[in-house]
């Protein structure tokens, strides 16, 4: 589908300072699709309670060999 859009110059230049996009539409192609991803992802706070752990593990223990 064609399109025509403004889009801000720096905001542009930044994405592609951040990308390995050639063009504007693999730029924005890749935009889209990370934009899905992200989007998509299911939010961690949503597993809250759904999550049950071995008897006898010890979370607290974990964190403290992570230091």
């Amino acid at each position: 589908m064609r399109t025509n859009v403004v889009i801000d110059d720096e905001l542009l230049e930044e994405a592609f300072s951040l990308s390995q996009a050639k063009t504007k539409k693999e730029l924005i192609h890749e935009a889209l699709r990370l934009l899905i991803k992200v989007r998509k992802r299911k939010d961690l706070t949503e597993l809250a309670g759904s999550i049950s752990f071995h008897e006898g593990y010890n979370h607290k223990k974990l964190r403290r060999t992570r230091m």
